[in-house]
Parts: structure tokens; C-alpha cells; sequence
């Protein structure tokens, strides 16, 4: 599989990674339902047999437990790229709330490389900017890391331009990892202009839009979905988005056809055709789905199916 250069970083990541968010389980506060710790594993080793070289956790994704599954489907094995991110704590009755003191970081990292069983994590990046008054004690925590030599690069999640400005002024950003997909575009006004600019790689998350641009999405099943699922609760799973969001995964069902592919791969390489785009992140939760969307890492859609999206957007913004 191809590689790109990631931003300032000495990494060379393949255009598609693992996402091990859903890998979490379920019972806590954004999980995605039940998940079973045999098949994360599995769907991770596949992905990688594939020549995907990079995984994207986090520490609050299972409350430690994504970290966990990571850590024990690479063991043993040529590692790959592993990237995870801090600030996002949680108590012992399972509440999360946000941390960027220097303390907590300190402590969340230390936790993070004993989950994941790694002497050094490549990629260490805060999760959210709050509160947004400490993200300068939380930034120079990161650098301090970075310079003890217990994460190689260090990035941010969900910051906008001027927050990421204020990170820069204590120490380089290398990387951002903000929402990016044909439902949620807003990184195209300020932030991907930005990033492309000043040379920072970016990873996109939720390229097919948390599972709605996968083309297998329907009412039926977002009515079933178990009731620890966070999608339930989100705006763009209900109505009036949910039936323009439909609308638009079924254009991308009649673009994929011919070429034999899904929807969401569709979804996902719309994503890498901003030029400000490193690669994107893409969530599976078994094997049949990481083969699935492998194919994405390559697929180009041509100038009349770029054409037919933007009518699209055009007419239901």
C-alpha cells in the first residue's frame, strides 16, 4: 500500500488507518454497544496484513480497554504506527470529564504506554482543547513528553486555528485529527487551509460520518441500536438530518456500483481528495469490514462523481 509524508513528522502513513474506538465496548459514555475483544483483535491483525501501518486509539475509548486490545494484537509483532490521545479522564463511577493539567497528562501518558505495552508512543495528541483556558499548561506537558522521549511526535484533536496558534507559540503542533466527511465539512472553511499551509499532517476521523455514509445504514437499525450506542443521541442519526444524511449515502451506493465498491468507500476517499488530508481514519469493528474499506487507501473518484456530490451538497446544505 502507498504512503504519504505526515505533515512535520518523520512518519510515512498509509492513506487509510485503523480506528479502535468502537474496539472499546460498551457500558460507558460514547460507546458504540457491545464489542467482542477476540474479533477486535483479529480485525487489527488483519488490517495490518493488509498494509495498513498506523492505529488510531485513544485512553478513554472503553475507559482503557481500546488500549488494552490494542496493546495485545501487536504484541509479539512488528509494531505498527500506534497514536493515541489524552485529556478526556474519567472517576470510578465511570463519569469522563476534561483534564489538561500537567499532572494528569503526565500520569495519563504513563498509563497509556502500560495498556498499550510500548516503550514509546509515536504519536501523542490531546483530545479536545478543554478547558480552553489550560491547553498552554496542557501543550507544555506534551512537549515535556516529547522531549523525555516517552512519545515521538505530538498533535491535537478537535482545535481550530486560533487555539492551535496558542499551542504553537509554546511548541511545534505536528499533527491534527479533526471531524471531516461529507456530513460534517466545516474543517474546510479555517482549519484544512491552515494545516496545509503551515505543513501539519492531518488525520481525519469519522470520514464515513459515524457508520451514516456506509450505505448499510438505515432507520430500522438506528431504532435498534442498543441503548449504551452514543449515535441514538446524536442530531445527524434523527430527523430532519437523518433523512437528507440517507439520501446522500444512497448517491454514493449509485457512484460506487459500477466500480464495485460501498458507499463508504466512497465516503472515505471524498475525505482523501483534499489535498490538505494526510489520510483518514476508518473505524471496524471485524474483519469482512477492514477488507471491505482497504480498498479506499486507493479508490479516486473521477470529476463527474465529484461533480454529482457537489450538486448534491448544493441543493441540501
Amino acid at each position: 500500500m502507498q504512503t504519504r509524508q505526515f505533515g512535520k513528522t518523520d512518519m510515512q502513513i498509509t492513506p487509510i488507518g485503523i480506528g479502535a474506538w468502537a474496539m472499546g465496548g460498551g457500558n460507558w459514555e460514547f460507546a458504540w454497544g457491545s464489542q467482542d475483544d477476540t474479533q477486535s483483535i483479529a480485525t487489527i491483525k488483519r488490517g495490518l496484513e493488509l498494509g495498513i501501518n498506523w492505529i488510531d486509539t485513544a485512553a478513554v475509548y472503553g475507559l482503557g480497554h481500546s488500549e488494552e486490545i490494542v496493546g495485545k494484537a501487536i504484541k509479539g509483532r512488528e509494531k505498527p504506527y500506534v497514536f493515541t490521545k489524552c485529556s478526556l479522564v474519567w472517576d470510578n463511577a465511570r463519569k469522563v470529564s476534561n483534564s489538561l493539567d500537567a499532572n494528569s497528562i503526565q500520569r495519563e501518558c504513563e498509563a497509556s504506554l502500560k495498556r498499550l505495552g510500548l516503550e514509546t508512543i509515536d504519536l501523542y495528541q490531546m483530545h479536545w482543547p478543554n478547558p480552553d483556558p489550560d491547553i498552554e499548561e496542557g501543550w507544555s506537558a506534551m512537549a515535556k513528553l516529547k522531549q523525555e522521549g516517552k512519545v515521538r511526535h505530538i498533535g491535537v484533536s478537535n482545535f481550530n486555528v486560533e487555539q492551535l496558534k496558542r499551542a504553537e507559540k509554546i511548541a511545534p503542533v505536528e499533527t491534527l485529527q479533526p471531524p471531516y466527511s461529507l456530513v460534517h465539512r466545516d474543517a474546510e472553511k479555517e482549519i484544512l487551509p491552515y494545516c496545509k499551509d503551515h505543513n501539519i499532517g492531518v488525520i481525519v476521523y469519522s470520514p464515513m460520518a459515524s457508520g451514516l455514509l456506509s450505505g448499510r445504514m438505515t432507520k430500522e437499525r438506528i431504532d435498534n441500536m442498543p441503548q449504551d450506542d452514543w449515535r441514538q443521541r446524536d442530531s445527524e442519526f434523527q430527523e430532519p438530518r437523518l433523512s437528507r444524511n440517507l439520501e446522500l449515502a444512497n448517491l454514493l451506493s449509485e457512484i460506487a456500483f459500477p466500480h464495485n465498491v460501498t458507499a463508504g468507500v466512497v465516503a472515505v476517499a471524498w475525505t482523501l481528495h483534499n489535498p490538505a488530508v494526510t489520510a483518514a481514519i476508518v473505524g471496524a469493528r471485524s474483519m469482512e469490514q477492514i477488507e471491505e474499506m482497504v480498498i479506499a487507501a486507493e479508490f479516486r473518484l473521477n470529476e463527474a462523481e465529484l461533480e454529482q456530490i457537489n450538486k448534491f451538497l448544493a441543493e441540501h446544505p
